[in-house]
């Protein structure tokens, strides 16, 4: 047995304290989310810049709508220009945006001040490179050393070195030109469909976008008032869009979450359309034109039934960790196009450098169409296998133990031959909390619930 196929290592974490899989993040105002840590934190990333040879760096900064987000910025974008950068503010706007204006304005980097899909209390940071892509492990690792460095404190450009903040207008319709524009024959598009913007980031583009594209989509979700971002709406609470289609008559609905690098699909009758079978049909579509590499990146939470069907494409699958930094990655490793979460990030390499959910709205409505599928039969073009997860409450020192525990390796050899290569269980600790995280997918619900259970109670016992 192939011990790498279900234990996730991610010993680039250990060092890790601040960062998680995507940024810093904690309840605003507290924790490592106050001020003084962004201004801290904008200063360290300045400095980690400069000593790469970036003379006066150039970075846009993007948010959310959370009502924190204006209190973060001040202090994000003050650490940075006394740092000596040029910080040039983009005001609300999504994750890929700021992507997409790193490229368009020729910064050196970018940052984005959101939580993602996470409740109005909470916030976060996250940094991007000169190509729009999220920075490595290694280097928030840096990042991290220089916030107890004394050279941090030290540096303090004065007179003309100073850095400057200022605001830069018209990025949010630069980036809602750079969507329409990559959709060629509009007319292609479904007319009766209704977007969630989860009153978040994607209110600011989409209603520019409808105009644009000259469709009668419908908003709903898109009346942020700082605090509602994310509350009932949105990719978390997709139950909500799945009703109002039902309830309406649309053809098809679209989900985001905050920033709107993720997006959920569901279909006339409010099946939900997850990552999984976007990619099945994004792949197909896009195989079929010679325009996938070689081939799909998913993570190690993707279906196998998603694998099976690629497979009988003759599509080769690459696996990688979660986390769509780690997509990209594996995409630029393996030559591959196409890539995704089944959480809903899609990341298309032709056209961006992050997940974006707009985009991917976009492209799989011309793919379903193109390819004559019909939005209402894909929830059933594939049989996905139940999948249970089930957390293993450790102590933070223990949650790395069980790759060499005898009695855990023979517990996971035990289940994989029950099931008879009609399932599979993986294990991998979590990133930010005391947890081993355990999955079990196979063909039978009860059956993979008890063994989960099972094998979480065990890792509990022996290390928690």
């Amino acid at each position: 047995m192939d011990m790498d196929k279900i234990l996730v290592k991610e010993d680039h974490r250990d060092r890790r304290v601040l960062f998680g899989t995507d940024g810093v993040r904690n309840i605003a105002n507290q924790g490592e989310m106050t001020p003084e840590m962004a201004l801290r934190l904008g200063r360290s990333f300045i400095l980690f810049m400069t000593e790469r040879g970036i003379h006066r760096p150039r970075v846009v900064l993007g948010r959310d709508t959370r009502r924190s987000g204006t209190m973060l910025e001040g202090a994000l974008s003050a650490g940075m220009a006394s740092a000596g950068a040029e910080v040039l503010s983009l005001g609300v706007i999504p994750t890929p945006g700021v992507s997409f204006a790193v490229q368009h304005v020729s910064a050196d980097g970018g940052a984005v001040i959101s939580a993602s899909h996470n409740p109005a209390e909470y916030n976060g940071i996250k940094f991007l490179n000169r190509d729009g892509c999220k920075l490595s492990d290694d280097d928030e690792i840096i990042i991290e050393e220089y916030m107890g460095d004394n050279l941090t404190d030290e540096w303090r450009p004065t007179g003309a070195s100073v850095g400057e903040i200022k605001n830069i207008p018209g990025i949010a319709q630069n980036y809602t030109e750079h969507l329409a524009s990559q959709v060629k024959q509009a007319g292609l598009l479904p007319q009766s469909v209704l977007f969630d913007c989860a009153h978040g980031a994607a209110g600011v583009i989409m209603p520019g976008l409808i105009d644009r594209l000259g469709t009668q989509w419908s908003l709903t979700g898109a009346s942020p008032d700082g605090l509602n971002i994310n509350e009932g709406v949105g990719v978390i609470h997709i139950g909500n869009l799945a009703a109002r289609v039902r309830e309406s008559g649309y053809k098809s609905g679209f989900a985001y979450d905050g920033d709107a690098d993720r997006m959920l699909m569901v279909d006339s009758a409010g099946r939900t359309i997850d990552g999984d079978i976007v990619m099945w049909v994004l792949a197909r579509w896009l195989a079929a034109q010679n325009d996938l590499g070689a081939g799909v990146v998913v993570t190690v939470m993707s279906n196998m039934a998603l694998e099976e069907r690629l497979t009988a494409e003759k599509i080769k699958l690459f696996r990688c960790p979660v986390g769509d930094r780690y997509v990209m990655e594996a995409m630029k490793q393996h030559g591959a196009r196409l890539g995704g979460e089944q959480s809903g990030h899609i990341i298309f390499m032709e056209y961006s450098t992050t997940g974006d959910g707009m985009l991917s709205a976009l492209q799989l409505m011309r793919a379903v169409r193109l390819s004559g599928e019909k939005p209402s039969a894909l929830a059933g073009r594939i049989t996905i296998y139940p999948q249970v997860l089930v957390n293993a409450a450790v102590t933070n020192e223990n949650k790395k133990k069980y790759e060499r525990d005898p009695e855990i390796m023979t517990e996971i050899e035990k289940l994989e031959k029950l099931m008879s290569g009609e399932g599979r269980v993986l294990i991998r600790p979590s990133g930010t909390e005391p947890l081993v995280r355990v999955m079990i997918e196979g063909k039978d619900q009860a059956v993979i619930t008890e063994h989960a259970r099972h094998l979480a109670g065990l890792l509990t016992k022996k290390f928690g």
